[in-house]
């Protein structure tokens, strides 16, 4: 699963894209060059999140990305 990086500007400029490149695999959001958000789909986030007692522990598990 490859990952997409968008900086946040080229985000908000390119939303539609960043929403069809997350149906596939996550979306990496930078602010100043550092990693601040993911675009997950709906699908991927109940996925990540079934049976968990939180998303934390979700994204902590091994194979998450």
């Amino acid at each position: 699963m490859s990952l997409t990086q968008y900086s946040s500007s080229e985000f908000r400029r390119n939303a539609m894209r960043a929403q069809e490149a997350a149906k596939g695999a996550p979306v990496i959001i930078t602010e100043r060059g550092k990693p601040a958000h993911v675009l997950l789909s709906f699908e991927e986030y109940q996925r990540l999140t079934r049976q968990r007692r939180n998303i934390a522990d979700a994204l902590a598990m091994p194979g998450a990305f």
